[in-house]
């Protein structure tokens, strides 16, 4: 799974197929917990949709765009525009319930 940065973070979530921000920091234990989830997650999207990373701290002007007040946070982006946020540590499949709505 890919960690982004700014200068990238706008083409990718401008893409068709539903794309799942992870909102994360690298001394936040539930973001630790949720990583093999979201890695897991990722493996079972057969295509329909992305999964990518954005260091709060290395990207703190995303997370501040975003309003990021706390981390885990996920947000679903498709064609550019934010359309579910996800706060907190969540199951595989919560997840992927959430992000095929959106396919």
């Amino acid at each position: 799974m890919k960690v982004i940065q700014s200068e990238e973070f706008n083409d990718v979530i401008k893409s068709e197929k539903p794309t799942i921000v992870d909102f994360f920091a690298t001394w936040c234990g539930p973001c630790k917990m949720l990583s093999p989830i979201l890695e897991q997650v990722d493996a079972g999207s057969n295509g329909e949709y992305n999964v990518v990373k954005v260091d709060v701290d290395e990207s703190y002007d995303i997370a501040k765009q975003f309003g990021i007040m706390s981390v885990p946070t996920m947000i679903i982006f498709k064609n550019g525009e934010e359309k579910e946020k996800m706060i907190g540590l969540r199951q595989k499949n919560q997840i992927e319930e959430c992000v095929k709505k959106y396919i």
